[in-house]
């Protein structure tokens, strides 16, 4: 398949204006990457890379959130398009897959394996409403309640109602699904030598089941493979506990679900542009029914108090800053007093450009939101975040930022109404 530059057609995965090719992609017809290696050769980047200073280290934080993890992909494309290819990838659950798709496939390859993977876990359930039946919110929920029975094809499947027959089956069952099917994708969509030996740092949490502990699997530590990706998305009960290295391990999401803080916690002496892709809003509106409740309560505790971390690193940020300067006004004798190097180092010595780019709740989604692999939602939630990372990037504020600046700065831009 070859064609025009798939950029001076529409966005690949539209929304609102761009619905032109919309039929196409809910038929599952994939994008032929031919369409994403001319758009990313044709597009000229050097603008955008000057916006980038060449010292600072891109890294991605992706939060996990299951079906909404389209968010990330589309995000990705932008920014990749820009010329920001990461030097590291940290993840939790789906943003553990999505950073394994990434770090797993050269740059070339990366929006391609996306897009497959993507494709493939939301092919068997139907592609949209037929003549605006049934409601946009009912088609959700229809959705969902599919995947809860048959599950989702290169993902997981369900044990019951086989199990249901089998005598004494159900008192020894652990998880409702099985994940081996997302074993066998990875397998074939991530080149793990690659990921070990060439691409960017990857990073991804999870929880020892018997301690209680939260770990992180990192390649500067440990040969990732596809049971270290499957043992930071095993939630319970609907996923089975991973093994790796004779330790049981659950979804890193049960103790924190977005990996800012470790990402900070390593960070060395280069300057760091992070962009950290959140899938539930820690903001929201006040509840006025039970399902409101429900996807209230879910937002609040996958959130993982994103704002929380980014300003305690503000403060401390500028704590080491004060201290800095109190230092350069102090005697020569008490510059290296142990508890003023203890509050320099409050924070990374690194500058820190720190990118929300937050999914935000479309009107029609429930509770469901992040189990609701329709055709139709992974396409909007790509398009929503290829949208918030295009607008970051074309605003103001990041154009006019100074790149490898002191201190942590923070940027929230691609909302609507930034």
């Amino acid at each position: 398949m070859e064609g025009p530059c798939l950029r001076d057609l529409t966005c690949p995965f539209p929304l609102g204006p761009h619905e032109s090719v919309m039929p196409c992609l809910l038929s599952g017809n994939a994008i032929h990457p031919t369409f994403m290696l001319q758009c990313s050769r044709k597009k000229g980047n050097a603008m955008a890379r000057a916006d980038k200073a060449p010292q600072e280290r891109t890294v991605l934080v992706l939060q996990g959130g299951g079906a909404l993890g389209a968010y990330q992909a589309g995000a990705f494309q932008h920014l990749t398009s820009e010329g920001y290819q990461p030097d590291w990838v940290a993840g939790i659950s789906i943003g553990a897959i999505n950073a394994a798709l990434i770090c797993g496939n050269p740059p070339d390859r990366r929006v391609e394996m996306l897009e497959t993977f993507w494709h493939r876990i939301t092919a068997a359930l139907p592609q949209q409403p037929v003549a605006g039946f049934p409601p946009r919110q009912l088609f959700g929920q229809m959705a969902a309640a599919t995947v809860m029975a048959s599950g989702v094809p290169g993902f997981f499947r369900p044990r019951l109602p086989a199990a249901a027959f089998v005598p004494g089956a159900l008192a020894g069952m652990t998880s409702f699904y099985d994940t081996n099917p997302l074993q066998t994708t990875l397998s074939e969509l991530v080149d793990f030598d690659y990921l070990n030996e060439h691409g960017p740092r990857l990073s991804v949490g999870a929880v020892d089941v018997e301690t209680g502990n939260f770990i992180y699997f990192d390649t500067r530590s440990t040969r990732i493979g596809p049971h270290h990706i499957m043992a930071s998305g095993a939630l319970p009960p609907g996923f089975p506990s991973i093994e790796v290295e004779g330790r049981q391990y659950w979804d890193g999401g049960l103790v924190s679900n977005t990996p800012l803080q470790y990402v900070m916690e390593e960070a060395e002496d280069q300057p760091l542009c992070i962009f950290q892709m959140d899938l539930f809003s820690a903001r929201g509106k006040q509840p006025k029914s039970l399902g409101d409740v429900e996807q209230r309560e879910k937002d609040i505790r996958y959130s993982s108090r994103t704002r929380l971390t980014t300003d305690r690193y503000r403060q401390l940020s500028e704590l080491s800053r004060a201290a800095e300067r109190l230092a350069a006004r102090l005697p020569p004798e008490f510059r290296d007093d142990p508890d003023l190097a203890f509050l320099r180092r409050a924070t990374p010595d690194c500058p820190v450009a720190l990118v929300h780019l937050i999914h935000r709740q479309a009107k029609y989604e429930g509770a469901a939101k992040d189990y609701e692999f329709s055709r139709l939602s992974m396409v909007e939630h790509w398009a929503a975040g290829e949208g918030d990372a295009r607008r970051t990037l074309s605003h103001e504020d990041w154009r006019a930022r100074r790149p490898a600046e002191p201190g942590l700065h923070v940027f929230d831009l691609g909302h609507h109404s930034a």
